[in-house]
Order: structure tokens, then C-alpha cells, then sequence
């Protein structure tokens, strides 16, 4: 490969994996700075506890964006739907086996709702969606009335969101770490290669275009480290917690469906080129109704992994979650224009918007500041996004 030819490949790859690079970037600085105290076993292990509901609403929002639309609900729909769970569990007293289902089917519902006016009445998302903000803001307000802080004393559930996975007692391989969390760590990374070696070889096989062996490479063995150092530093603590586990099955979960399916070649058709799309039998209509619903699901159950981790519901839960899951689909690669965008990435973007709080509080940098730079890194990937584009058609 000629050096022009490399350039212009490196050139096509850095929008993927330049996250990459600065989630590292990130956490070396923020380690440094803390004197270690960033990348300790306990401090990561919140971390990504904290992290789970964020990551479920960015999941969602990257397939909504990525078919050129917005959903300004999905924060106070998820606070309303983690507020009747707890109000099911403590005063109707039903099953927690009852009130999950109960609670994910409401979500759906309620982003079947939204999808309604936005397809069908040809509602502009943004306007839809502001009303859907309003809408749950006050039903939140109305479902905690007169209680306030709802407290769950429900064991399983409460598990979901601050439970570890257990350990098996008869093997201590390594004294004080967590065996079966780094064998899960290994699996990872082996399902990992061995899918980017399938995808490749499929790429190839249909005589499409493929990174250079030794971008492929370096891709490989970055993303193995990054994940073997999580899984270490995680191991050190507890483990991996239940809602680590319920995030990353979601990400599988919608990386096969965006990247598998009949359905998701059409989502990203739909974002390509919607007037393309229709024409060429995509039911644009379907598809709008598909990814709302989807994202009403996810935000019940990010309403579940928060209410589970505080232990309770309050009328505050939900406030700015849908500009921390916009931002987190954004910071991951998500095109503003749409059609672009992939489901690991925006746990990716989650992560770094979730380091950066992290990092800042343990450095007590003032909330001020901190707003200002999630700003400036928003607004970065946002101009990355752009300056990419153009370079690249």
C-alpha cells in the first residue's frame, strides 16, 4: 500500500476509533492527576455502577438519532417508570417478578406513543418529545405526591443495580481478586477478536474495502487492553455488578440487531436517505415506530437500574438524563446528520462523559467548571464529527 493510500485510510479510521484514544487519554490524565485514586478498584467499579443507567438511555438514543430524529422524554419517562416500579413493590405489593415485565412493557408503550405522533401525525420529534418531557415531569410529580422518596426494600431488586455477581468459593487462583469476573474478561476479549476476524473476512469475501492489516492490528490490540485493564480493576473489587451485566448484554443485543439483522440495515437506511429508503420498499413509518418503542423499553429499564441503585425513587430521578444520554450518543460518534453512528460506541461516549464527572468530583472542581467542560468536550466531538464528514466525501 502506497503512503497516499494509508493516509487516506488512516484518515477514514480515526473518526471510529478516535474515542478510543481519548477515553484513554482520559484516564491516564485523570490518574495522574489524582495520583491513582481515579483508577482504583473501588472508584471504577462506581463508576461504571453509575454509569448503567446513562449507557442504557445512550444505547437507545443512538438509533433515534441515528434516523435524524430526538427524544427529549426519555429522562422523566424513566423517572416516572422507576417511581411506579417502587410504588408497585411497596404499596401494591406485587411480585418483583410481575412488576419488571410491567414496568418494560409501559416504556415500550409509552415510546409506541411517541412514535405515533411523529409518523403518524407528523409531529417534528423535538416537538413531541418536549411535550412527552412536560408530560412525565408533572406525572412524576403527581405519582410521588404526598410520599416523596420512595424506599425499596425488595432484595432482588435492589440487587439489579448494586449486586455483584458471585464468585466461586472453591477457586482462589489470585488472592483478592474476582476469578470469574476476569474469566469473563478473557471471554470477552476472545468473542472480540474472533468477531473482528469474521467481519473482516467477510468484508473481504464481498471484495468491499478493509483497514490496512496493521491499523487492524493495532485496533485489536488496543481495544483487548482497554478491556483486560477494566476487568482487572474491576476484579480487584467485587466483580462485575448485575447492572455492568444487563448493560453489556444490551450492547451486544443491539450491536447484532444494527449490525445483523434485516431491521437494522434498514434503521440506517432510513437515517442514510429517508426519501431513498421509502422508495426502495422501507417502510419509514415502521421503522420510526420500531426505534421509539425501543427506546421507550430502554428507558424503563434505565428507570429500573436507577431506582434498584439508589434504592429508591424520588422526584427528582430522571432531571437531565436525556442531554447526558444525547451527549454520551454524540461524544461516541454519532453523526448529527444521521446514518452514522454504532451501539458500542455510545457506551463508549457514556464512559468518557461518566470519567469526566468522576474525575472532576474526586479533583473537587466546582459544578461550574464542570459543566463548562463537558461543554467544550461536546462541542468537540460534535466539530469532529463535522470536519470528518467533509473529509471523507
Amino acid at each position: 500500500m502506497s503512503l497516499r493510500e494509508t493516509l487516506k485510510a488512516q484518515q477514514n479510521n480515526i473518526r471510529e476509533y478516535g474515542m478510543y484514544i481519548a477515553f484513554v487519554a482520559i484516564v491516564v490524565i485523570f490518574s495522574i492527576a489524582t495520583h491513582g485514586k481515579f483508577i482504583s478498584s473501588r472508584n471504577i467499579g462506581n463508576l461504571v455502577n453509575a454509569t448503567s443507567y446513562i449507557a442504557v438511555l445512550a444505547v437507545g438514543m443512538t438509533l433515534v438519532i441515528v434516523i435524524r430524529h430526538i427524544d427529549l422524554s426519555v429522562g422523566f419517562l424513566a423517572g416516572t417508570l422507576g417511581a411506579v416500579a417502587a410504588i408497585a413493590l411497596k404499596y401494591w405489593h406485587l411480585s418483583v417478578f410481575l412488576t419488571i415485565p410491567m414496568i418494560l412493557v409501559m416504556g415500550a408503550i409509552a415510546g409506541l406513543l411517541t412514535a405515533f405522533l411523529v409518523a403518524q401525525m407528523k409531529i417534528p420529534a423535538f416537538v413531541a418529545t418536549l411535550a412527552g418531557w412536560l408530560g412525565y415531569h408533572g406525572l412524576l410529580q403527581l405519582v410521588t405526591a404526598g410520599t416523596g422518596t420512595i424506599i425499596i426494600a425488595d432484595t432482588f431488586y435492589n440487587a439489579l443495580g448494586t449486586g455483584y455477581i458471585p464468585d466461586i468459593k472453591q477457586i482462589d487462583i489470585i488472592p483478592g481478586i474476582h476469578e470469574v469476573t476476569l474469566i469473563i474478561g478473557v471471554l470477552a476479549i476472545a468473542f472480540f477478536i474472533y468477531g473482528e476476524i469474521r467481519s473482516r473476512r467477510i468484508t473481504i469475501t464481498y471484495h468491499f474495502e478493509v483497514q490496512p492489516i496493521n491499523l487492524f492490528v493495532i485496533k485489536l490490540v488496543v481495544i483487548s487492553a482497554v478491556i483486560a485493564g477494566i476487568t482487572w480493576i474491576l476484579a480487584g473489587y467485587q466483580g462485575l455488578s448485575w447492572a455492568t451485566v444487563i448493560v453489556l448484554l444490551v450492547v451486544m443485543l443491539y450491536t447484532y440487531i444494527a449490525t445483523r439483522t434485516v431491521t437494522g440495515r434498514h434503521i440506517y437506511a432510513v437515517g442514510g436517505n429517508p426519501e431513498a429508503a421509502q422508495l426502495n420498499g422501507i417502510s419509514v413509518k415502521r421503522v420510526t415506530f420500531l426505534v421509539f418503542g425501543s427506546m421507550g423499553f430502554l428507558s424503563a429499564l434505565a428507570g429500573i437500574l436507577y431506582s434498584s441503585w439508589l434504592r429508591s425513587a424520588t422526584t427528582v430521578a430522571g432531571t437531565g438524563w436525556e442531554l447526558d444520554a444525547i451527549a454520551a450518543a454524540f461524544v461516541g460518534g454519532v453523526s448529527v446528520a444521521g446514518g452514522v453512528g454504532k451501539i458500542p460506541t455510545s457506551l463508549l461516549g457514556a464512559l468518557v462523559m461518566g470519567s469526566l464527572t468522576s474525575g472532576m468530583n474526586l479533583l473537587a472542581w466546582d459544578n461550574s467548571i464542570q459543566y463548562i467542560v463537558k461543554a467544550l468536550v461536546l462541542t468537540g466531538a460534535v466539530i469532529f464529527d463535522v470536519a470528518t464528514r467533509k473529509k471523507t466525501s
